[in-house]
């Protein structure tokens, strides 16, 4: 399925939420191994965080490298651009 550059834009952007809350939940919980490790619900919920960041993030990798095949451009360069129109969106102008 072909994807936009906006479509590659907003799946990053899925990517990189689901990234924050896993990396919200290692703060929140600390390191596993610190005292007596993280409970049962706790391990429950980051791995389920993980594996949602993994299976966004592996979505967003395959788009990204068939618009890059599609348009004929480097896959990295692809990449980047969407990753930083992702992260710092140009301001709408009033």
């Amino acid at each position: 399925m072909a994807h936009t550059f906006e479509d590659l834009v907003t799946m990053q952007c899925a990517a990189d939420e689901a990234h924050a809350r896993v990396e919200q939940l290692r703060d929140e919980y600390g390191p596993p191994t610190q005292g007596d490790g993280w409970t049962e619900q706790q391990t429950e919920a980051y791995d389920s965080a993980w594996r949602d960041w993994r299976r966004v993030a592996e979505t967003v990798q395959a788009a990204v490298t068939e618009h890059a095949r599609e348009q004929g451009t480097a896959r990295n360069a692809v990449e980047a651009d969407v990753k930083a129109r992702a992260r710092h969106p140009e301001p709408i102008e009033a």
